[in-house]
C-alpha cells in the first residue's frame, strides 16, 4: 500500500494573519493606524535555523505575510522581506531544485519581492479565497501587491494552491473559482464584476472601467492546485495527474469547470471520489 503522508518538510510562522491585524508590514494598517502588526519569529532566529535545516536535506516552508521596507538601509521587521532575505542568503550553496523552498502565504509583496521570489526558486503557496477582505485592512494601494497571483507566475515563481483549512473553506471548487475571478462565491468584489484589485483602463476614449490583472487562467489554477502542488511537496511522481504509473486520485464532476460559464462553477457537485484507485464516495 503507498502511503499519503510526507515527512520531509520543516514549517515555521512569521506572521499572523492580516485580518488579525497581526502581518508585519512597513507601514499601519489602514483600518488601524496605531499597528503595524508584529513578527512571531525573531529575524535572528530564522537566519540561524534555517541554512541548518536546508543542509540537512530537509524542505523548509515558511508562513508569512506583510511587505518589507523599500530602502534598503531601513530596519527590516517585514515578514516576507525577512524571509526572502533568509531564503537568499542560505540558498546560495544548495540545490533549490532538490530542496525547493516554499513561502506560505505570500500575501502583501513589494514589487521588488514580486520578482525575487521567482528569481530565488521559492515556490509560492496560496490561497486564493484569502483575497476576500484584505483592502479593507491594507487600502486601495497596498493591497495591489497582495494576492498577486498573475505577477507571482509572470515573474517565474511556481505555485501551490490550496485552502487554507480551518480557517477558509476546503471546497477546492471555491479556491478554483476565486483564483479564475477573482470574485466572492456572491460574485461581489471592491471593484465590481471585473474581480478585486483591478487598475482603471479607458474603453472607447470616454468611459473607465476596471480590469483584473491578477486573476489566473483556468489551466494555471488546475495546475496549482494538482500537479504544481504535488511538486511542491516531492509528490509529483505519485500523485496529481493520471497517467501510468501514478496513484488513481481523482474527483468525478458534474460539470466541465474549464468549460462552463465561471458563475456556473460553484454550483458543480462531486460525483465520485477515487482514491488509490478505490471508489471512497460516489459512483464511477
Amino acid at each position: 500500500a503507498s502511503s499519503s503522508l510526507n515527512a520531509a518538510s520543516s514549517s515555521s510562522a512569521v506572521h499572523s494573519m492580516h485580518d488579525f491585524v497581526g502581518a508585519a508590514l512597513h507601514e499601519p494598517y489602514h483600518d488601524n493606524p496605531h499597528t503595524k502588526g508584529f513578527m512571531r519569529v525573531d529575524p535572528k532566529v530564522l537566519t540561524d535555523v534555517v541554512p541548518k535545516i536546508l543542509r540537512d536535506g530537509w524542505q523548509v516552508n515558511i508562513h508569512a505575510i506583510g511587505t518589507m521596507p523599500t530602502s534598503a538601509a531601513a530596519v527590516r521587521t517585514n515578514a516576507n522581506g525577512v524571509v526572502l532575505d533568509t531564503f537568499e542568503a542560505a540558498l546560495k550553496d544548495v540545490d533549490i531544485t532538490a530542496l525547493r523552498p516554499r513561502l506560505e502565504h505570500a500575501q502583501i509583496l513589494t514589487q521588488t519581492d514580486l520578482e525575487r521570489v521567482g528569481k530565488l526558486g521559492v515556490i509560492s503557496s496560496i490561497q486564493p479565497t484569502h483575497a476576500y477582505f484584505a483592502e479593507e485592512r491594507l487600502g486601495p494601494e497596498r493591497v495591489k501587491g497582495s494576492y498577486a497571483f498573475r505577477s507571482l507566475l509572470d515573474h517565474g515563481s511556481r505555485f501551490a494552491i490550496g485552502s487554507d483549512f480551518s480557517v477558509e473553506d476546503m471546497n477546492p471548487l471555491a479556491g478554483f473559482h476565486a483564483a479564475i475571478t477573482r470574485l466572492s462565491p456572491e460574485r461581489q468584489s471592491p471593484n465590481g464584476p471585473s474581480g478585486w484589485y483591478g487598475f482603471l483602463v479607458q474603453k472607447f476614449s470616454i468611459q473607465l472601467m476596471y480590469v483584473s490583472q491578477q486573476r489566473l487562467t483556468h489551466m494555471e489554477a488546475l495546475r496549482g492546485m494538482t500537479i504544481d502542488a504535488a511538486y511542491a511537496s516531492f509528490t509529483e511522481d505519485s500523485l496529481s495527474s493520471l497517467v501510468p504509473g501514478k496513484r488513481a486520485d481523482y474527483v468525478v464532476l458534474s460539470q466541465d469547470i474549464m468549460a462552463i460559464p465561471v458563475n456556473q462553477i460553484l454550483s458543480t457537485k462531486v460525483q465520485a471520489t477515487v482514491i488509490d484507485g478505490r471508489v471512497a464516495f460516489g459512483q464511477v
